[in-house]
């Protein structure tokens, strides 16, 4: 997507304002993307994080709604969903996890590799992110920016209360800086660009 002919929203926040786009992360977020890498490429060489984290914290991966038992042979096509979650507790997280010796009880959930490879190239793909992973990635992938709903961030801003807003050091929409007054006048439709970042 073009960044500078759609609609956006870049926020330099304090410490602590972060945690209030979690839900946004949770529920799913746009993410430029170079397309035909397999899933480890991707979060570590796009997203940022290194494969030590990705082997010791990231232990359940769903793309498109499939559990991935092996990161290096999954490859991400565009508008592919990346679902990233921490150990999850109980025989549900044990069944889950990557490489898990359950793996066989979730046969019919469990990824298979596409026969034909994705051709490499640029796309979209929606990450989300669950549990302890949202703190810990969650200002990165917001750093980098993202795509959200036009109206998920307006119902988003709309809820925001006045610690929030006292918290954002810098607004701009649409390259304009602007305060949050500025903000209540416009209505976001279709695809918008959102980058925050601490200061």
């Amino acid at each position: 997507m073009d960044k500078d002919n759609k609609p956006s929203l870049r926020l330099i926040v304090k410490q602590g304002v972060i945690p209030f786009f979690f839900p946004l992360l949770q529920k799913g977020v746009l993410i430029e993307a170079r397309l035909g890498c397999n899933i480890r490429s991707f979060v570590h060489e796009q997203l940022g994080f290194s494969n030590e984290y990705i082997d010791q914290r990231i232990q359940t991966f769903f793309l498109d709604g499939k559990a991935v038992d092996d990161i290096d042979s999954a490859l991400i096509p565009d508008r592919a969903t990346l679902a990233l979650s921490a150990s999850m507790p109980g025989l549900l997280g044990a069944t889950l996890r990557k490489g898990s010796y359950y793996a066989a009880m979730r046969s019919a959930i469990s990824y298979t590799p596409a026969k034909t490879s994705p051709l490499p190239s640029r796309g979209m793909v929606t990450v989300k992110l669950f549990n302890l992973l949202i703190s810990e990635m969650g200002a990165v992938i917001l750093g980098r920016g993202v795509w959200v709903e036009g109206k998920d961030l307006q119902e988003f801003l709309s809820k925001r209360s006045k610690a929030f807003w006292s918290g954002c050091l810098e607004i701009a929409a649409w390259g304009n800086k602007t305060d949050p007054s500025g903000l209540a006048g416009i209505t976001w439709e279709g695809m918008v660009f959102l980058k925050v970042r601490e200061a």
